[in-house]
């Protein structure tokens, strides 16, 4: 049962204004919005230790294969570099893109940032269709340096997670989280949101959101606007 905590108006009542010249309305606004934000950091921590406390997933028992920057073939349970979680992001970079996908270079950024702590906790893989060669010549490109990059051998991997629609021949970004058993590796967690789930004007996104962009976007009047989207380069 969940601790008895204040009520989050309560808590937003506390609040001291740092500049003068307030407006009443604003300070009315703002004190709402507070009691929401905290309700809304409440319900997240909630949904970290529902989803902390997921039953074990399913086995994955297919032998996927992967090339490392070593150029060595590797299995699932070899990324997992002495862990026993590992966070693998599937980016849109097949073999016939010329370029990769934006939003996936935009995502692998702060992942990118931050791997250095991240691998301190976790494993971290970034696995793509094209050749690993191609991946580490963008990182370098991007300057990223602690993320370790696979190539997956075949298209088995991506079309079993969702990354490549046969039909339609679509790469798909895939967010997961896998757990090792002594040699046995199980789904723990990966996002599902799919395009019918997605509320009107709006992509489909899950909660929670690990984009700074969009995160630090949200906190301004415009918003994330409704057609723009990030790119690789802004030169002219």
């Amino acid at each position: 049962m969940e601790k008895s905590l204040p009520p989050a108006n309560e808590l937003a009542a506390l609040r001291k204004p740092r500049f003068a010249g307030e407006t009443s309305q604003y300070a009315a606004a703002r004190e709402a919005l507070l009691a929401h934000e905290i309700e809304a950091r409440r319900q997240l921590g909630r949904l970290a230790a529902q989803l902390r406390e997921l039953p074990p997933g399913p086995a994955i028992d297919a032998d996927y294969r992967f090339i490392d920057t070593n150029g060595s073939e590797i299995g699932l349970a070899d990324m997992f570099g002495g862990h026993d979680t590992l966070v693998v992001y599937h980016w849109m970079y097949g073999p016939d893109r010329e370029r990769p996908c934006p939003m996936c270079t935009n995502l692998i950024g702060p992942l990118a940032a931050n791997a250095a702590d991240l691998l301190q906790r976790v494993g971290l893989a970034v696995v793509a269709r094209s050749p690993v060669e191609r991946q580490i010549a963008f990182a370098i490109e991007r300057g990223w340096r602690e993320v370790p990059f696979y190539q997956a051998v075949g298209d088995a991997f991506s079309l079993a997670v969702g990354g490549l629609d046969p039909e339609k021949g679509w790469e798909m970004p895939v967010l997961m989280v896998l757990v090792k058993e002594g040699d046995k590796v199980r789904l723990h967690w990966m996002g599902e949101t799919t395009q019918d789930m997605a509320d009107p004007g709006e992509d489909p996104r899950g909660a929670t959101e690990i984009a700074p962009l969009w995160t630090v976007l949200d906190l301004t009047p415009r918003g994330r606007g409704k057609d723009w989207y990030p790119k690789l380069s802004y030169l002219p």
